[in-house]
């Protein structure tokens, strides 16, 4: 009995081949349908995880950093700039009603949030001119500005890539996105201010170039001129007139512990300081990434209900044409749930194959995805990115599988005589 149930089965399984290589280019249309749909779910997900690892991995190195400016009431995102229109920070304009019209941190200031912090992170304060003139050669072009006390010099610029940080007034370090726009190296000359606009200038020399940083929000070095406070304060003024104060915790846990006690030490009595987490701004911009990737892949799987109604068209198509045979396989004793059988595995056998070629595809397709809009494959054969190839495989023989049940439900309940009388 076993071995008649299992060459039943293999006869049920080499009619429904037989009936794919019949109508061969029917079934290669259909199981392309599935082919596409896969290839794009699938590299849709993984370019989607790859640029959310990316933009999380650019954000941790900020993920421990907290920015204090001052409260000067108005608005800004991320990208505001300083106050004086550079990158770096949130910019915060004064609003009417708070009590202080400064728009900047005094050294006050600066001693109470290191009151406040205590041994819980690293303080150093922070100077920054935003969009400032500078000379390379003959071309003049605006760059931001920051400025430094010594003694956090070697803390704070901890990515020098060649060279040392600046230890004088007549010193600089640059990050590489300037340096490679101007073709600067160590003992470049760069000057600040522009003489053609009778602007003073003043001449200074690159001692050091930094790593590259990527995204930041407490120093956006990359593109950046850093100098000493001594320079700074000798070339704009401002003594201990800080833009902003910028936290490094030891534990990213401690952010909600240190940000109250910051709070409770200036916001006390009328509101001084404005803070911003960088671990939530890195949360929110990830969730934002996470939701239009998967967005993106529902707009993807259109196509896969398009799949699905080739494969039921050609199901359909394949129960009337076999309505005789099915006659036959009834008459001589075959169970309903044989032809089933006989339909969904020409179903299963379309939706497996587009899967396999699908998924051999996506990952070709899908790298070269990660490699225009990304611009790096380094998260490419993770776990998070890869899972969406099987997730793919399995969405579309599911399809094809749902597809091919009523049109074999419909085969399976034909009548035999009248299947039989068919032309």
């Amino acid at each position: 009995m076993k071995k008649k149930n299992f060459l039943q089965k293999d006869i049920i399984l080499q009619l429904s081949i037989r009936s794919i290589r019949l109508h061969f280019l029917r079934s290669v249309l259909a199981a392309l349908g599935i082919v596409i749909g896969v290839v794009a779910i699938a590299s849709m997900g993984m370019m989607g995880a790859n640029m959310t690892a990316s933009v999380t991995d650019q954000l941790s190195a900020m993920a421990n950093v907290i920015v204090v400016r001052a409260d000067t009431g108005g608005g800004g995102g991320f990208f505001g700039g300083g106050p004086e229109g550079g990158g770096g920070g949130t910019t915060v304009r004064k609003s009417s009603s708070s009590a202080s019209t400064k728009d900047y941190l005094t050294k006050t200031n600066l001693d109470d949030i290191s009151r406040a912090v205590g041994t819980l992170g690293y303080v150093y304060p922070l100077y920054q001119k935003g969009g400032d003139k500078i000379q390379v050669s003959d071309t003049v072009w605006r760059a931001t500005i920051y400025g430094l006390q010594d003694s956090d010099m070697e803390t704070v610029l901890n990515n020098m890539d060649q060279g040392s940080v600046p230890r004088n007034g007549g010193s600089i370090a640059i990050g590489p996105s300037f340096a490679q726009r101007w073709g600067l190296t160590l003992g470049s000359r760069v000057t600040i201010g522009d003489a053609a606009q009778n602007e003073s200038v003043s001449q200074f020399r690159v001692v050091g170039i930094l790593k590259q940083k990527g995204l930041a929000l407490d120093l956006n070095s990359d593109n950046a001129i850093i100098m000493t406070e001594k320079a700074y304060v000798g070339e704009y003024g401002d003594d201990q007139q800080y833009n902003q104060v910028n936290v490094i915790l030891n534990n990213i846990d401690d952010a909600n512990r240190t940000e109250l006690a910051i709070t409770d030490q200036l916001n006390r009595q009328t509101s001084v300081v404005q803070i911003q987490d960088s671990s939530r701004l890195m949360s929110s911009i990830t969730s934002t990434v996470g939701t239009l990737t998967t967005f993106v892949m529902a707009i993807a799987g259109i196509s896969l209900l398009v799949a699905a109604t080739s494969i039921f068209n050609v199901m359909m198509m394949s129960v009337t044409e076999r309505i005789r045979e099915i006659g036959i396989l009834r008459s001589i004793g075959t169970q309903k749930v044989e032809v089933r059988k006989m339909f969904l595995y020409e179903a299963i056998i379309l939706g497996l194959t587009g899967a396999i070629i699908g998924a051999i595809m996506s990952l070709i397709l899908g790298w070269l995805v990660v490699l225009i809009m990304v611009g790096t494959t380094k998260y490419f054969f993770t776990y998070q990115s890869l899972i969406y190839v099987p997730m793919a495989m399995a969405i579309g023989i599911a399809i094809c599988i749902f597809s091919g049940v009523y049109p074999a439900w419909k085969a399976a309940d034909l009548d035999p005589i009248e299947a039989l009388r068919a032309d």
